[in-house]
């Protein structure tokens, strides 16, 4: 099509979609330039703003290392990470999904349960974790692989601090027969989120905070049930209900239980039926020292 007016390029690139092979891609970049298209005509972009947005995408790009996935963060930060979780995942059945978040690896070794996560010096608050993974009808899954990962009582994440040991504070647990694992480890802190990229620009631009209430993540695979990605928050934590990444909801908002100078978290995790697969790791080593 030769381009007469703003209307045509709409109808000019949509009509290009009709040699795409694949029926649900064919979907998905039909809708994304409709509403791409339409965001630029409500907003009249102009062509400067149009050159500071694709400065931000590239910025993405070039912030992005083996130890920091700034596209995730981003993700996080405009609520889009947890959309999606929602989105696909009723309130009714299983445990609610949550944000993977932009720590993640791969690596993480696997644990006898009642094992300790810490794997160098990592000083505060004793916690015992107890999980539980059940079937919707309240029946235990066995052998379901269970990865943990949680930040440092100072809000570091091993892969951001070169002074905690490779892979401290993660591990692999397995469901024993009565669907139960359980671990030893320090109780994490909320922490800040970086900010020295153009997530940080963003929520700087909106004058939000950059903090993250405290939490454990939990990576939950067996076959035949859906993978469930969730985390579970530490009710105490003053930032429960101003999340920098928008991930906390009523149902993930855990039990830290005190006694005396420790805590002890117990919580149910319910699969149900569907694909099992593995989510790909958004970072896949730690920072090096400096």
């Amino acid at each position: 099509m030769i381009i007469e007016t703003q209307q045509d390029v709409t109808q000019a690139v949509l009509d290009e979609m009709h040699r795409t092979p694949d029926t649900r891609t064919k979907e998905l970049l039909t809708a994304l330039v409709k509403h791409l298209h339409a965001f630029v005509r409500e907003t009249r972009l102009t062509e400067k703003e149009f050159q500071d947005a694709i400065a931000v995408l590239n910025a993405i790009g070039q912030k992005t290392t083996p130890s920091h996935n700034e596209a995730m963060l981003m993700a996080g930060a405009l609520g889009v990470s947890n959309l999606v979780c929602l989105l696909n995942n009723g309130r009714n059945g299983p445990t609610q999904m949550n944000n993977l978040g932009p720590f993640f690896r791969e690596g993480a070794p696997h644990l006898e349960n009642g094992a300790s996560l810490p794997r160098s010096p990592t000083p505060g608050p004793q916690l015992a974790v107890k999980g539980l993974v059940t079937d919707r009808d309240g029946k235990p899954v066995p052998g379901a692989l269970v990865d943990v990962w949680h930040s440092s009582p100072v809000g570091l994440y091993e892969n951001q601090d070169p002074t905690q040991a490779e892979m401290n504070l993660r591990g692999k647990f397995t469901t024993e027969a009565d669907g139960a694992f359980h671990f030893r480890t320090v109780k994490p802190a909320g922490y800040p989120v970086p900010t020295d990229g153009p997530t940080g620009a963003l929520l700087r631009a909106q004058r939000r905070h950059n903090l993250r209430p405290a939490h454990l993540h939990f990576l939950i695979q067996k076959a035949g049930y859906k993978t469930l990605a969730s985390q579970v928050y530490d009710p105490s934590d003053p930032n429960l209900e101003t999340d920098s990444q928008f991930g906390v909801t009523r149902a993930l908002v855990g039990n830290f239980a005190k006694h005396g100078d420790s805590h002890r978290l117990e919580f149910t995790f319910v699969l149900g039926p569907g694909e099992s697969w593995r989510p790909r790791a958004p970072i896949t080593r730690k920072v090096a020292a400096a």
